[in-house]
C-alpha cells in the first residue's frame, strides 16, 4: 500500500467516516457477496418449515389418542379442524408442490428416484388415512366405541407413517434438490412457491395456517411449550457400602 493511499484512510478514519473506510478494505469475497441480489426464503426451507406446521398437527393427533386410549372426552370441532388443515395445507398444498415440482426433477436426473417412489406412495396412504379420519370425526362416532378403535388406529398409522417420511425428506430429499435444478430454476420456485401460499391462504399465508394450529393447540389444552418439559427428580449419589468392618 503506497503512502498516499494510506494517508487518504487515516484522513477518512480521522473524519468519521468509518463506513467509507470499511468499504475500501473489504475483502473481495464479500463484494462479491453483495453482488447476489437478496433471496427470498428457498424452496427447501419453505417446505421444511411447512413440515414444522405438520409436526405440530400430529402432536394434536398424538393427544388424541392419549385421550382415546384413557376412554376420554375429545373436542370434535378441532380434531376435525386439525384433519381438515391436513386436506388443505398438508396434502393438497405441501404434498402437491413435491409431486409438480420436485419429484419430477428428480426422476429426470435419475435420482434418489426409489425413494421418491415411496414417498408418493405413502402420499397417497395418507389422503386415505385422512378420509377415514374425516368419516370418524363426528358426535355419533365419537361416542361409539368401534368407530373410536378405528379412529386411534387411523391416528396411529398416520403418525407412525409420516414421523419417517418427513424426517428422510428433510435429511435426505429437500438437501439433495439443488442438484438437480438450475440456480435460476432453484430461485424461480422459491418465488413461485411464495406466490401460491398466497394465492391460496392470503398474504402471509403461513403464519395465518400457523395461528390456526395454535388455537386448535390451545383447544386441546396443549398450547403451553413448558408442558412438554420432562420433570427430572434427581437422584442421590449411592452410598458407598462399608466393605471394612
Amino acid at each position: 500500500m503506497d503512502e498516499t493511499h494510506f494517508s487518504r484512510r487515516m484522513l477518512l478514519a480521522r473524519g468519521g467516516m468509518v463506513l467509507a473506510a470499511s468499504v475500501l478494505s473489504r475483502p473481495v469475497w464479500a463484494e462479491e457477496e453483495d453482488e447476489v441480489p437478496e433471496e427470498g426464503i428457498s424452496p427447501p426451507e419453505d417446505l421444511m418449515r411447512e413440515h414444522g406446521v405438520l409436526n405440530r398437527i400430529l402432536l394434536i393427533y398424538e393427544e388424541t389418542l392419549h385421550r382415546l386410549e384413557a376412554k376420554d372426552s375429545l373436542p370434535q370441532e378441532p380434531l376435525l379442524a386439525a384433519a381438515r388443515l391436513v386436506r388443505e395445507f398438508v396434502e393438497d398444498y405441501h404434498e402437491r408442490l413435491e409431486e409438480e415440482h420436485l419429484f419430477p426433477r428428480f426422476r429426470k436426473a435419475k435420482k434418489l428416484v426409489r425413494l421418491v417412489d415411496v414417498l408418493l406412495e405413502q402420499h397417497r396412504a395418507g389422503r386415505g388415512l385422512t378420509d377415514v379420519t374425516i368419516r370418524l370425526v363426528t358426535p355419533k362416532a365419537l361416542e361409539n366405541q368401534d368407530d373410536r378403535r378405528e379412529l386411534a388406529d387411523t391416528l396411529r398409522q398416520f403418525v407412525r407413517m409420516y414421523r419417517p417420511h418427513e424426517a428422510r425428506e428433510d435429511t435426505v430429499l429437500f438437501p439433495a434438490f439443488r442438484s438437480v435444478v438450475s440456480e435460476a430454476e432453484f430461485r424461480e420456485l422459491g418465488e413461485q412457491f411464495e406466490r401460491k401460499e398466497d394465492e391460496l391462504f392470503g398474504s402471509e399465508g403461513f403464519f395465518k395456517v400457523v395461528d390456526r394450529v395454535a388455537e386448535i393447540e390451545r383447544e386441546f389444552g396443549i398450547h403451553e411449550l413448558a408442558k412438554f418439559t420432562p420433570t427430572f427428580v434427581p437422584r442421590g449419589k449411592p452410598t458407598p457400602k462399608n466393605h471394612g468392618n
